[in-house]
């Protein structure tokens, strides 16, 4: 009997601390607490930025590699702004002034050279790699609504970036975009933009410093929304810009479509988009079965085309007037 309790005291010793360890003492989702020299100590509550509590309630280091669909999310996300930049120097350019092309070359550097500050500056830090952790369900992105009342009186705050970097890495992203903006298009259209008037001149730059609050604040609220729903919005998106474009040009065969080179280069990057959606849709998780889909991109102009003749509104007009 003796030695039946001592073997159990043993045992109890020896499991303790890994008892300790797992148990979930700590409530809400994201509340955890911190390991120090080896061990867990310390009151439940918000992990350091870089952590993120695991299943036993601990903080534990984000030490993963986003995925593909992570990948192709921050991809999205930095296209919103350089997509924007080319249209509003395109609405306010348009014919009138020969530097519109330079200006949307000089938007793609902007935002090309902040991605790569963007990636340089987030950890690990001077390299082209981040670490981050797993995104698992939509609350990862609203830990602030989920923050537990143990004793329905006082909040434990354990707010924290649950899906590290993903939702900080945007915004970074968005304020070195805005920084190279201001250092280097106001020079460049000040010089180039003579066919413009001085007060249409910096109309696009004017544009930016609108949209690219509305894009933080897009971040900031919906983040989690668009890291879910962003590839169906990239192909409803694409299918309906491309469909406005070629009725405004009024395309309606293929000779009208390469007529000028401009107008296919809006087609080819309509069609990139396409296949950027279907990538993010299918995640490629199955190549045999995924890389067939993509021969579905010229489909939507194709279609256009081969039913164009049927839908222009003149000959619906003629013929429902020579019906009655």
């Amino acid at each position: 009997m003796k030695l039946r309790t001592l073997t159990t005291q043993s045992a109890r010793a020896v499991i303790g601390p890994l008892a300790v360890a797992k148990s979930p003492t700590c409530p809400g989702l994201y509340c955890g607490r911190l390991i120090i020299n080896g061990s867990v100590e310390g009151e439940c509550g918000v992990c350091p930025r870089g952590e993120r509590a695991n299943i036993q309630k601990v903080c534990e280091l984000c030490t993963g590699s986003p995925d593909l669909y992570d990948w192709l999310y921050l991809g999205f996300m930095a296209m919103l702004p350089l997509v924007l930049h080319w249209f509003f120097i395109e609405w306010y350019s348009g014919k009138k002034s020969s530097s519109a092309l330079l200006q949307h070359v000089t938007a793609m550097l902007e935002c090309s050279l902040s991605a790569v500050v963007t990636l340089l500056v987030t950890e690990p830090v001077g390299m082209f790699s981040i670490r981050s952790c797993r995104v698992q369900m939509l609350s990862d992105w609203y830990t602030m609504l989920y923050n537990p009342s143990p004793d329905y009186v006082n909040t434990l705050h354990c707010t924290q970036e649950a899906v590290y970097p993903l939702y900080t890495i945007v915004l970074l992203y968005y304020a070195f975009c805005l920084v190279l903006m201001m250092l280097l298009r106001p020079l460049l259209v000040k010089k180039m933009a003579c066919g413009l008037g001085k007060s249409d001149r910096f109309k696009s730059i004017y544009a930016a410093l609108y949209f690219f609050p509305i894009l933080t604040l897009l971040q900031a609220v919906g983040g989690g929304l668009l890291y879910y729903a962003f590839p169906y919005i990239i192909l409803v998106m694409s299918l309906v810009t491309l469909a406005v474009y070629m009725s405004a040009s009024e395309i309606q065969c293929f000779k009208n479509l390469i007529a000028k080179k401009k107008r296919l280069v809006v087609l080819f990057s309509h069609w990139l988009l396409h296949a950027y959606g279907i990538i993010s849709i299918s995640r490629l998780d199955k190549m045999h079965q995924d890389l067939p889909m993509l021969a579905l991109v010229p489909g939507p102009a194709l279609f256009y085309i081969a039913t164009a003749k049927f839908t222009e509104p003149s000959r619906i007009l003629s013929e429902s007037g020579n019906g009655h």
